[in-house]
């Protein structure tokens, strides 16, 4: 039987397959490109492990008001998708030189205020989703926690790209960021919000 198209696709252009001094070459380049990237998820994967740490610290809180669990994910999500949208629309921006730096406050300004906007919608369907089971307290206390989160990400996601090419370093960088910075805040945020409604103060 013959070899699927996409599989000898990728045998075809292996590094180890190439011949001569170019091929070694590529595959020097392949394997620095391997550990460069391996290196980039080994820290943001041990950077995001703090969300652990916050969900330790409200414990108490998680347990006794269970919604919280149910709908972290939710929140989390959200605030990882509204920042991304951002993120991709500066990086796509920025490469096609629509804006530069000097566009910075105004790129920021309208991600701040197309995330108010976003928050409100998102917020509105988050409390409709949770009030659906769950009493009117909790619905308050994630939705609040959504407008919140997607705000922030929004404007995150839209300053990262621009810190980055800043510094000189890639943009697009900014993408797997936002996801790890908005799993943290998103957390915290959900903890505190949810521990004002749900107890009247922090744990």
């Amino acid at each position: 039987v013959a070899e699927s198209c996409p599989l000898a696709l990728m045998r075809a252009h292996s590094p180890a397959q190439l011949p001569g001094p170019h091929g070694k070459a590529r595959a020097r380049d392949f394997l620095t490109a391997i550990m460069h990237r391996g290196a980039v998820l080994a820290a943001l994967m041990v950077f995001q492990s703090l969300s652990s740490v916050i969900l330790q610290r409200y414990a108490p809180l998680v347990e006794e008001h269970f919604v919280i669990t149910l709908f972290l994910t939710m929140l989390v999500g959200a605030g990882g998708n509204a920042g991304n949208q951002s993120t991709v629309l500066v990086v796509r921006e920025l490469a096609t030189g629509e804006i530069t730096q000097a566009d910075a406050a105004d790129v920021l300004q309208r991600e701040a205020v197309s995330g108010f906007f976003l928050g409100v919608g998102l917020a509105c369907v988050a409390f409709l989703r949770v009030y659906v089971k769950y009493d009117f307290t909790s619905s308050v206390a994630i939705a609040t926690t959504m407008f919140f989160i997607v705000v922030l990400a929004t404007i995150i996601g839209a300053a990262l790209p621009l810190a980055l090419d800043r510094l000189g370093l890639d943009p697009a960088h900014g993408g797997p960021t936002i996801q790890v910075v908005m799993d943290i805040g998103g957390v915290l945020l959900t903890c505190v919000i949810c521990a004002f409604f749900l107890v009247g103060s922090e744990p």
